[in-house]
């Protein structure tokens, strides 16, 4: 494509999203005040379906579409990193010499670890109904594993750390999510509504209907994809070295 097919391209682009951007701003409600119908409604629909943390209830049922873009863009991101952080032919893989790391740091990472990784697991359970949800329960437990890098060092991560697993769970949890939209439509409602299962009792972890099962598949994905990017880095920065060794 020449520079000035790809400067058209770029010019309707930007026009069409121009466009709609000014449509959008203009149908707002008005700045100011204490009413707002968007809250309201968003809370409306979160109490209905048994959803005690209204955030939860936006991000996987009234816009949960919107969150299958996101949870795509990070699955994207991860495929784009393992295909550029490839080892090439004239690249070799170097196991690391093991580290001596101060007693001090040892303790205070292995005491941390099982206590960070159950705190990103409870993060993601409770995400219906506290504060959180998959996308911060899943970085809190995906970096929680790190800590045995820093407290012992990296060949102990990597026996906990196996790529391919990673790789299988990412791909694995996002279809999860993609077939749980694909329930609704089954059952004769919407791509994603939350509609197939009950709603149970309020402020329980079996209630929110398919919140609890969207947000524990965004969970894994992005625990899965932490893992993995954070792999990939890693590879590059302590084992794989140039043919030359330098």
């Amino acid at each position: 494509m020449s520079r000035r097919a790809r400067l058209w391209l770029v010019a309707v682009g930007g026009a069409g999203l121009a466009a709609l951007f000014v449509a959008a701003a203009l149908d707002l409600p008005a700045f100011g005040g204490d009413h707002h119908p968007y809250g309201d409604r968003a809370v409306h629909a979160s109490l209905a379906r048994r959803t005690a943390n209204v955030i939860a209830s936006v991000n996987f049922d009234q816009r949960a579409f919107d969150t299958l873009g996101e949870m795509t863009i990070l699955f994207a991101a991860v495929i784009g990193c393992v295909i550029l952080l490839r080892r090439t032919p004239d690249e070799h893989r170097d196991r690391p010499a093991p580290q001596k790391v101060a007693r001090p740091v040892r303790r205070y990472a292995l005491l941390v670890l099982p206590v960070a990784l159950l705190a990103g697991l409870y993060v993601i359970a409770h995400g219906q109904l506290s504060p959180g949800g998959g996308f911060q329960g899943g970085v809190v437990a995906a970096t929680s594993l790190h800590l045995l890098y820093l407290g012992a060092d990296y060949r102990a991560l990597e026996r906990v750390r196996p790529v391919a697993l990673y790789e299988t769970g990412d791909a694995i949890a996002t279809s999860a999510y993609v077939v749980t939209g694909l329930a609704g439509l089954i059952g004769g409602s919407a791509f994603l509504a939350n509609t197939v299962l009950p709603y149970g009792t309020f402020n329980t972890l079996s209630s929110g209907g398919t919140v609890p099962l969207l947000n524990a598949a965004v969970g894994m994905e992005v625990a899965c994809a932490v893992v993995v990017l954070l792999a990939r880095f890693l590879d590059q920065t302590v084992e794989i070295e140039e043919g030359n060794g330098k």
